[in-house]
């Protein structure tokens, strides 16, 4: 299939699916974006980060008063904020998703309504789009949330194993 037939399907995905279907559409690329995002962290600049910690804690002499273990903690928490970032975003788009399913499959259900109240009858030719606008979104959103929540829980358990890691390595004398 050329890039005009695939960019035809998709359009007429859309349209049979209703408004709704964009929404989940963007909010699929933003969530995947950001799951990238974090993988790529993890891959190429987290070591770097945690490295940073380490040589820190390591340059000081004293490693056993208030202040030194207050200072540990300082950069266990920086690579943590840096291990987290996006995560709770990412978790939050994935919740969403199913939402804006729902409400492509309310607005669906409206229009057979509409067609109902309009021609006074259960013509199922004429409900067909409002039907399709209700299955195609919930669908959607259900595909969208599916996809991204096993990467989301998998980063979750990534970043908090890294911060603990760091912070096992960075234990007192």
């Amino acid at each position: 299939m050329d890039i005009s037939g695939a960019l035809t399907g998709l359009q007429e995905f859309l349209e049979r699916g209703g408004p709704i279907l964009t929404w989940i559409m963007a909010l699929t690329f933003v969530m995947w974006a950001f799951i990238l995002e974090r993988l790529a962290y993890f891959g190429f600049a987290h070591k770097g980060a945690a490295d940073r910690a380490r040589q820190e804690w390591g340059a000081r002499s004293d490693h056993h008063s208030w202040h030194a273990h207050a200072i540990r903690d300082q950069l266990i928490s920086e690579v943590k904020a840096k291990a987290d970032q996006n995560v709770e975003l990412i978790k939050t788009l994935v919740a969403v998703a199913p939402l804006f399913g729902l409400l492509g499959t309310v607005t669906g259900m409206i229009s057979v309504f509409d067609v109902m109240s309009i021609s006074g009858s259960s013509d199922a030719r004429a409900m067909s789009s409002g039907v399709a606008r209700a299955t195609i979104p919930t669908m959607a959103g259900m595909v969208a949330s599916l996809s991204g929540l096993l990467f989301s829980n998998q980063i979750d358990r990534m970043a908090k194993q890294k911060v603990h890691e760091l912070a096992d390595e960075l234990e007192v004398d």
